[in-house]
């Protein structure tokens, strides 16, 4: 039950992650080589959760896999894929077909068995 817990946490900050990168790159426009470009992105404050939800992810991923067998751990992972098709839905307001709930259904399916 346990690792169940940290590997929701761990799948939670890496789609937070990446949801913070979309929304970076959604605000970053086209790339150009010019200062003005990359003082830009310094102040893109997008960056910055990104950065944070993707160290705190690896700092935790790193307790996990010392803590837990991999063969256990490591599938565990793909729960951020099932939580990714939220952030689709709720944040980038995405239609998500029939055939990608089936697929998330699995993944959720195998995250269960593996855990067991």
């Amino acid at each position: 039950m346990r690792l169940i817990i940290l590997a929701i946490l761990q799948s939670l900050l890496l789609c937070s992650g990446q949801v913070f990168l979309k929304m970076a790159l959604r605000k970053m426009g086209g790339f150009v080589w010019s200062s003005h470009f990359f003082i830009a992105q310094l102040t893109n404050w997008w960056w910055l959760g990104c950065g944070l939800c993707y160290g705190a992810a690896s700092v935790l991923w790193m307790y996990i896999v010392k803590n837990f067998p991999f063969s256990m751990a490591y599938p565990m992972i793909s729960i951020s894929y099932v939580l990714g098709m939220f952030a689709a839905i709720f944040i980038f307001h995405e239609d998500v077909p029939l055939v990608r709930w089936i697929g998330a259904f699995l993944i959720m399916a195998g995250c269960v068995l593996v855990a067991k």
